[in-house]
């Protein structure tokens, strides 16, 4: 009986680490509750299709997951709102150049209720 209570006591520790962990991998939510809103505008100045939008909380470790809609993309001279919570913000966006692939990156201060705009050129 001792052993399966050590079992399920180490398993709970487990997934609480695990938990723990997810939001630094995944880039943390954009929104978090209780917390004052803004929005960042990210515009395509490229001439290549931005495929991905990667945004993350400044304290993660990475910068997350592609956020964008799947099947979503911003076509040269578009542009797509990401409603965030205010605060530091890191951004990467990815798109096909005709040599390769491609990634803008920056770090950026978003206001509470207010829009930042960001982009790729």
């Amino acid at each position: 009986m001792m052993i399966k209570l050590m079992r399920a006591a180490l398993a709970g520790v487990g997934l609480m680490f695990v938990a723990s962990c997810a939001s630094m991998v995944t880039g943390g939510p954009l929104v978090r509750p209780g917390e004052p809103v803004g929005a960042i505008d990210v515009y395509n100045g490229s001439s290549a299709t931005v495929t991905s939008v990667l945004i993350s909380d400044c304290s993660a470790s990475t910068y997350g997951l592609n956020r964008m809609p799947e099947g979503t993309t911003i076509r040269p001279g578009q542009s797509y709102r990401f409603t965030v919570s205010a605060g530091c913000w890191d951004i990467m966006a990815g798109y096909g150049m005709s040599n390769g692939y491609a990634a803008a990156r920056d770090r950026i201060q978003v206001q509470p209720n207010r829009v930042t705009p960001w982009g790729v050129r």
